[in-house]
């Protein structure tokens, strides 16, 4: 009896996982549907995307002749400078000693050695903007300190990927956006691209310039920035969604929809042009206003008990409450 009762426990066993593995496997996935695209008229362009920083074109640091004091300061950063514009007045050890020297024996002494012993001025080599002032009136300096750093403007270097440099000439026209800006949208053009490539973080990248129409006035040294290439651009010209468009063997179709009457779909071959990743030019197959078929592959709904198959290993149980 004991045999008998093992053997129908187990009969039966099989019997419960069969058709629950049964009606499991047999839930169906639903069909994919569709969506109904129009083609329409509209513009597109072709885009390269990169980060960059914003940086000097040429970064001019301007050290004194020789060591001695800092004694006016004439310029302050942010300004504007013009070439041969004296930017500040510095006295050497020797001027600055017997200055002191003066000082302590009167104010007409002091005048007296002023006149006759004249500071040597720091001039501004090239049309400018002054990025760093990095001395102050009566602190010591020595050759080798930076009074002043400028730039004769600012521009914006791009590191741009090897796969799509091709795509990036001299020229080009080019968005900015600064992060710290993201509403502001910068417009300019490539000014130069470099010869030698660069690694950075195992990929090769080649740095390129782009040099802003009209700097803004919120735009800084260091910035970070997003760019992006304009590479081909058209207007008012046939567009479809890319999902709508399928590829096999080169040969690009579509599924169109039926008529009025309500005819079968039927696929069209056609041919795209430009594409920006979310829409594609057609150049031939489709007219203004036909309705193209897009499928929607929907994702199976989940179990209402949300248990998972009971023939998976390791599924998901239902939770347990502590007594």
């Amino acid at each position: 009896m004991r045999r008998w009762t093992i053997r129908i426990g187990a009969v039966i066993l099989l019997a419960v996982t069969g058709v629950m593995g049964a009606k499991w496997l047999g839930r169906s996935e639903p069909a994919p549907t569709v969506r109904t695209e129009r083609v329409v008229h509209g513009d597109v362009e072709a885009t390269v995307m990169a980060t960059g920083i914003v940086q000097p074109q040429n970064r001019l640091e301007i050290k004194p002749p020789i060591a001695g004091r800092a004694e006016e300061i004439l310029v302050r950063e942010g300004q504007v400078v013009r070439k041969g514009q004296i930017l500040a007045w510095m006295s050497s050890g020797e001027r600055a000693a017997l200055l002191d020297a003066a000082s302590a024996r009167g104010p007409e002494e002091l005048a007296h050695w002023q006149a006759l012993f004249k500071p040597a001025p720091l001039i501004a080599p090239l049309d400018g903007l002054i990025i760093a002032r990095n001395v102050e009136p009566g602190q010591t300096i020595t050759a080798q300190d930076a009074v002043l750093v400028m730039s004769d403007r600012l521009i914006v270097k791009a590191q741009v990927d090897e796969t799509d440099i091709a795509q990036v000439t001299v020229g080009q026209r080019a968005r900015v956006v600064i992060d710290a800006y993201p509403r502001q949208v910068i417009t300019g053009r490539v000014d130069h691209i470099s010869y030698e490539a660069k690694t950075v973080n195992n990929v090769t990248i080649y740095e390129v310039d782009i040099l802003p129409a009209r700097p803004p006035d919120f735009m800084r040294s260091g910035m970070t920035a997003n760019v992006t290439f304009v590479v081909a651009a058209k207007h008012q010209i046939l567009l479809l969604p890319a999902e709508a468009i399928q590829t096999d063997l080169g040969v690009a179709t579509v599924r169109l929809a039926g008529g009025a009457g309500g005819g079968a779909p039927r696929t069209v071959e056609i041919v795209t042009g430009l594409n920006d990743g979310k829409r594609v030019e057609i150049l031939s197959g489709l007219q203004a206003g036909d309705a193209v078929l897009v499928p929607i592959m929907r994702m199976p709904a989940p179990s209402h008990n949300g248990l998972s198959s009971p023939l998976t290993p390791g599924g998901r149980r239902p939770a347990t409450r502590n007594r």
